[in-house]
């Protein structure tokens, strides 16, 4: 039996986001939903992770005492699977923004997608993508992006412990990545896309684990709000 102080202890809640959420708008619904189930008028809620609103999948959410564990969570090795779409870029490196340049495919081969990949194997130097929530002088770059203001943006260190090829399709390549924490998968796409000397771009992104947490386990918002009745 769920009850105030079962969240007001510490729970970590896996929840499988769906699209067009951002992080921020279910940690707000969680919030709101047990306050309203428990009559509770303050319960501190955090996840461990934003995943953006065009990624479904694994989020990490920590109630009450649980939020201090946030940092520890975010630390850990993370899985993602997705589809990169090559031949075309776009200026947030997926579907955000609409495509701005195209190039040809013609020239790539299965071959050469699957041999591309041990190019960003390892330790390497990534640049996030301008349209990101980073902060820089008081300002997320998605503001200076939007408003057509250029800045500078400095390469992260980031890990690729694997990177397969799972299916491809034409110039669409479905793909399994496991990477540190700070890395952007966007900025993954688009510099695929530049070593395959083809641009390519982010069409869609799954994060299915998060340390030994997994999507599998994770509930729908419906679901979650369902399970604080019984």
């Amino acid at each position: 039996m769920k009850t105030a102080e079962y969240f007001q202890s510490g729970q970590v809640l896996l929840i499988d986001k769906p699209l067009n959420w951002t992080s921020f708008q279910v940690v707000n619904k969680l919030r709101w939903e047990i306050k309203q189930a428990f009559n509770i008028k303050k319960i501190k809620v955090g996840h461990a992770g934003t995943l953006d609103p065009l990624a479904t999948g694994l989020l990490v959410i920590c109630t009450g005492k649980m939020t201090k564990q946030i940092d520890t969570f975010q630390g850990q090795i993370k899985e993602y699977t997705g589809t990169i779409v090559l031949g075309s870029t776009t200026p947030s490196f997926d579907l955000e923004t609409k495509i701005n340049k195209t190039f040809s495919t013609e020239h790539i081969t299965d071959a050469l997608i699957h041999e591309t990949t041990k190019q960003f194997i390892g330790d390497i130097e990534q640049y996030p993508p301008v349209f990101s929530a980073i902060k820089k002088e008081g300002k997320r770059l998605y503001e200076f992006a939007r408003a057509g203001e250029n800045v500078d943006i400095k390469p992260r260190k980031i890990k690729i412990l694997e990177f397969d090829i799972i299916r491809i399709d034409g110039n669409n390549v479905d793909f399994r990545v496991v990477c540190s924490k700070g890395t952007y998968i966007r900025s993954l796409a688009n510099d695929f896309g530049e070593a395959l000397k083809s641009g390519g771009h982010l069409s869609a992104l799954r994060r299915t684990k998060i340390g030994d947490f997994k999507v599998e386990k994770a509930k729908s918002i419906e679901a979650f709000i369902d399970s604080l009745k019984n």
